[in-house]
């Protein structure tokens, strides 16, 4: 694989407008991701919109574990089909997405790589902007170990000079990426997320907070705005480099789950990626899939299963073996008197037919 480039410090600069965006979409990997981008990106330079990452540190960033092609379209879709938008001066928005294109290829080296280019429409947000935009280490955002962690620190981290904020609890669930509807009851709300978040954030990162109910307060008592004290700190784990968070997501895997699953007979001639009946990711979910019907069934006729699964089902080798093996615990349970393969092939045509999947 090819080697890391990441021992050097990066510094994530965002504007404030973007900071404003509403992630209820994005998971933890995916907004990491998109922090990492504009790490490595130059914000005073256009022409650096184009990242590559050697593959193992992709897979790293993203948690992927095994890699197989599926998989990597996943991951490449979610990230191209995050959105956002900007109003319109005389009324109405735009909306756009952040990346138009994600390529994964292998250089005459044999060193596969991702890399990921901003869309157009987004450049505005992430290049040659004056003002009105917060700086930090990325260091801040490795530890972090939840989409509310990250985006307590970025609400925050923009109010660190006026060493305060003031914002309703609608507006803070809003940033976070929730509906406002979640968590009903303010003590709920506090346990969950903002003393989650404020012991995250005096451990891992170079700020605390304190806060407090602000203001008058609803019907029965209810809080409707929080003011945080915001304030440096001094007493964070040490900080961590991308390239040691890198290796340290890569030791979580096993030296089966780090070993390069990708082979040319996976890309088509358009150089996409494809999950083929000849290739080894192929070859290797067909024989998990065996393991979830205690290997009763033949290569040949779990093949023929694997072919009759909802494509929601298919997305991930796991997904595939936990619907097979529900699906074969089912049959058990019914002690079907006709041939077991015919009756599984049946319970799962059921299960597409309930779903509406063709």
């Amino acid at each position: 694989m090819a080697k890391s480039e990441l021992k050097k410090k990066y510094v994530v600069a965002k504007r404030n407008t973007l900071n404003e965006y509403h992630p209820r979409d994005m998971t933890l990997q995916e907004l990491r991701f998109f922090t990492i981008y504009l790490s490595k990106i130059n914000p005073k330079d256009e022409s650096t919109r184009l990242v590559r990452f050697p593959l193992d540190d992709f897979r790293a960033i993203m948690e992927l574990g095994r890699v197989d092609t599926k998989k990597l379209q996943n991951v490449a879709d979610g990230l191209l089909t995050k959105v956002t938008g900007v109003p319109v001066e005389t009324g109405g928005f735009i909306r756009f997405q952040f990346f138009k294109e994600c390529r994964v290829f292998r250089n005459e080296d044999n060193e596969w790589f991702v890399e990921i280019d901003a869309h157009d429409r987004a450049l505005p947000l992430m290049f040659n902007y004056k003002g009105h935009y917060l700086k930090y280490e990325l260091w801040n955002a490795l530890r972090l170990r939840s989409k509310n962690q990250l985006r307590m620190y970025e609400i925050l981290k923009q109010y660190e000079k006026v060493s305060h904020r003031i914002i309703s609890v609608g507006d803070l669930k809003n940033l976070l990426g929730m509906d406002e509807k979640e968590y009903p009851k303010f003590h709920d709300f506090k346990r969950d997320v903002l003393e989650v978040c404020k012991k995250a954030l005096a451990e891992y990162t170079d700020i605390s907070y304190e806060y407090e109910p602000y203001g008058k307060k609803g019907r029965g008592g209810k809080i409707l705005k929080l003011k945080f004290t915001i304030t440096k700190n001094k007493n964070y784990i040490d900080p961590l480099g991308l390239d040691k968070f890198v290796d340290l997501s890569n030791q979580t895997t096993t030296k089966d789950d780090h070993q390069d699953t990708i082979n040319f007979d996976d890309i088509d001639e358009n150089g996409n990626l494809r999950l083929t009946g000849t290739s080894p990711v192929y070859e290797e979910r067909i024989k998990y899939l065996m393991t979830a019907c205690n290997n009763e069934f033949s290569r040949k006729q779990i093949v023929v299963l694997f072919d009759l699964m909802p494509d929601w089902a298919k997305g991930d080798e796991n997904d595939s073996h936990d619907f097979l093996q529900s699906k074969y615990r089912e049959m058990d349970m019914r002690e079907p008197k006709q041939s077991r393969f015919g009756y599984l092939k049946t319970l799962i045509n059921e299960t597409k037919l309930v779903r509406g999947s063709s």
